[in-house]
């Protein structure tokens, strides 16, 4: 089994640490270590999944791990990685958004009472909305001069867009962040806060505050920002987001997302996303390489994914249905399953009762459906055996009845490889 340190760095979860020296401690287990999370949205995203795996990562090396939801923090809102000042949400948004994370959080870390490394959800409400302005400002701001955090390249980055700025709130942040820090150390023995490279100078805050006010060491350890394939961030504001909730994400669409991924990025995926094995991971990569067209690495990833996210019963109905996209099996999906399927495939609807009598002819569908541009061309592909119903090889003479109908209402057509067409009967 590698240990801690060879594991991060064969992953490539290192980017910064604020004292290499933390390797050793991470190697003998036993250290509590926190992240935090951003509670402005009601579910965790993909650009959070990195942290939670790490958390776990660790929590199976022998640490205990905190997850941080900041319903104080998220009142003000991290200037980090953005151009604009961030709306401000409500309290009562922030309730609601904090009651959807924690069961996320409690999905990938071991909770089990009695265990010394069993994991702990903190809310940092708890300490920062009771702290008065007068307090925060002796005990915490004196600690830290403006030149200090001016140089921070969260603030730095939106000084230099004189047209945006940064408000006195946001600059606040990183001192909050530096609290947050300081009371779990006190609380829990708390020296190690994780967490993405754009939030490296808050987390270093924390630190610096530590070791002026309890004379003690804590460590910063911050990872890459997770990029998709062009290189834009996983985010919940960035366009098409994934969440981790299945109800703004569905377990289908999140294994269809990772089995889609580029040759380019499926290696650090897998790196950053899953728990197989280095040599399992370093197979894979040797498949990627001589046989990219197998798609093995894709299909692993999805799969560990989804499970991580979703559980086995869920990423077996996503891999159903990714299957039955080519396959007869597409007439045993539920409604729901086979609208998510084929929701980019053109669709039209056709009064249920063209389907009385002898039903259908399967040409005419073809036909109405866009995918032959005649009857003659339809004849002709079903005569080739490029044209099929549910998936099914059908003859020229073929006719659709309601036994054909999936959930007593659609059909797929196909032709080809690849060319769908949902025919709802209305």
């Amino acid at each position: 089994m590698p240990s801690c340190s060879e594991d991060f760095a064969f992953r490539g979860l290192i980017h910064q640490v604020s004292d290499p020296t933390l390797f050793a401690r991470l190697d003998a287990g036993g250290e509590t270590v926190y992240v935090g999370f951003d509670p402005t949205a009601a579910s965790l995203h993909m650009g959070n999944l990195l942290q939670l795996c790490s958390l776990r990562r660790l929590q199976l090396a022998g640490h205990r791990p905190i997850a941080l939801a900041g319903s104080g923090t998220g009142l003000i809102g991290d200037p980090g990685g953005k151009a604009e000042e961030r709306p401000l949400i409500s309290p009562a948004e922030l309730d609601a958004n904090l009651e959807g994370i924690r069961p996320q959080l409690a999905r990938f870390l071991d909770f089990s009472p009695g265990s010394e490394r069993a994991a702990v959800v903190v809310d940092n409400g708890d300490w920062l909305c009771g702290l008065s302005l007068v307090d925060f400002l002796r005990d915490v701001g004196r600690h830290f001069t403006v030149n200090q955090m001016v140089a921070k390249e969260s603030v730095r980055a939106r000084f230099e867009r004189p047209d945006q700025g940064i408000s006195f709130t946001e600059f606040s942040y990183m001192l909050m962040q530096a609290c947050d820090f300081l009371h779990l150390f006190d609380e829990f023995g708390c020296r190690v806060q994780m967490g993405a490279s754009d939030q490296w100078g808050n987390i270093t805050m924390g630190v610096e505050l530590i070791r002026k006010v309890r004379g003690e060491t804590a460590y910063a350890l911050t990872s890459p920002l997770v990029t998709k394939p062009d290189g834009t961030k996983f985010g919940k504001t960035e366009a098409g987001a994934l969440y981790l909730d299945a109800a703004k994400t569905s377990p289908y669409a999140l294994y269809q997302y990772f089995i889609r991924v580029e040759d380019s990025v499926v290696g650090a995926y897998l790196r950053y996303f899953t728990f197989l094995s280095h040599d399992e991971i370093r197979a894979l990569d040797e498949v990627t390489a001589l046989r990219p067209e197998s798609r093995e690495a894709q299909r692993s990833l999805a799969r560990g994914v989804c499970t991580l996210v979703h559980g086995e019963t869920e990423t077996a109905r996503a891999e159903r249905a990714a299957g039955a996209l080519f396959s007869e099996d597409v007439a045993a999906l539920d409604e729901a399953t086979l609208l998510e399927v084929f929701a980019d495939a053109p669709s039209s609807t056709m009064a249920r009762s063209a389907l009385d009598g002898a039903g259908l002819d399967v040409v005419e569908a073809l036909a109405a459906s866009g995918l032959v541009t005649s009857k003659s061309s339809a004849r002709t592909a079903l005569a080739q055996g490029g044209a099929y119903v549910n998936n099914r090889r059908v003859a020229v003479d073929a006719r659709i009845t309601t036994a054909d109908l999936i959930t007593g209402r659609y059909v797929v057509l196909r032709r080809g490889r690849r060319d769908h067409h949902l025919l709802r009967f209305g």
